[in-house]
């Protein structure tokens, strides 16, 4: 299994996948042959390991990534007959609350963060960018007011506020970075994805913010959220966010379901 997994692993790097993308498949491979416990592999154990995440309360976007992984899996071994259907789910019209961060909640995230982790969520937050695409922020891109990010095959140019190539610079002199990444490790490794993520979550006891909301990816959320409140421009989010189809886009501006019963309120069509 972990000659199989080296090599699944290398060849995800040939296709240029993310540092987070190939450390969340290979986590969601790990499990999927240590739940099937040496059993045959077969387009229905696939199907059973798919359907047993649902009944042990996985949502049905978490077993779709886990399915794709898996799925990339069975390609890399050269057997597409195995590969299973995603789940089939119909797009919610509005956001659980439970799970949408708020300008407030964002604000007090930053006040009690240490002085990297803040630093990087204003980074997310005020760009756009996926916590992956940190390692292009460089202090030549601070310098030059934006960063060339390449990822997944495609190019792009994204542009940082001037505030924070400020900060950006201030915080890179600071640590000795005269050029190169600004967010590494003590021992002047990138961060991972992981380590973002928990430290993160350590924030939400600080600051009364639910654990559910505090992630990276909903940094980049409310970027765009905020982004299409003051531009009305989806055209031009989408080409900020990467993202290939607007469809994509839209999934970021889904309000609320208080937003949405408020909506609904004002449509006055009950007597």
């Amino acid at each position: 299994m972990e000659k199989d997994l080296a090599g699944f692993e290398t060849a995800l790097r040939e296709k240029e996948r993310s540092r987070g993308t190939r450390e969340q498949y290979l986590r969601a491979v790990t499990r999927f042959l240590t739940d099937l416990g040496g059993g045959e592999l077969t387009r229905e154990a696939a199907a059973e390991w798919r359907d047993g995440l649902l009944r042990r309360g996985y949502a049905a976007a978490t077993v779709n990534a886990m399915v794709a992984a898996v799925n990339a899996y069975f390609e890399y071994l050269r057997r597409p007959d195995l590969r299973v259907r995603a789940i089939r789910v119909q797009r919610s019209a509005f956001r659980e609350q439970s799970r949408e961060l708020t300008r407030e909640e964002y604000e007090r995230l930053l006040a009690a963060a240490p002085e990297r982790l803040r630093l990087i969520m204003e980074t997310v937050c005020s760009t756009g960018i996926r916590v992956s695409e940190l390692r292009f922020i460089t202090v030549e891109a601070a310098r030059a007011g934006e960063a060339r990010i390449r990822l997944k095959g495609k190019l792009r140019t994204v542009l940082l506020p001037g505030k924070l190539c400020r900060k950006l610079l201030k915080y890179a002199k600071k640590k000795k970075t005269a050029s190169g990444e600004i967010f590494l490790t003590g021992s002047g490794k990138p961060l991972s994805r992981g380590q973002i993520w928990a430290e993160m979550k350590a924030l939400s006891k600080k600051t009364g913010v639910e654990a559910t909301k505090i992630f990276p990816h909903n940094l980049r959320h409310l970027f765009a959220r905020t982004f299409y409140r003051v531009t009305r421009d989806i055209v031009k989010l989408a080409d900020v966010l990467g993202h290939s189809s607007v469809d994509t886009t839209r999934i970021y501006l889904i309000t609320t379901g208080a937003e949405h019963r408020r909506a609904l309120d004002k449509l006055g069509l009950v007597s």
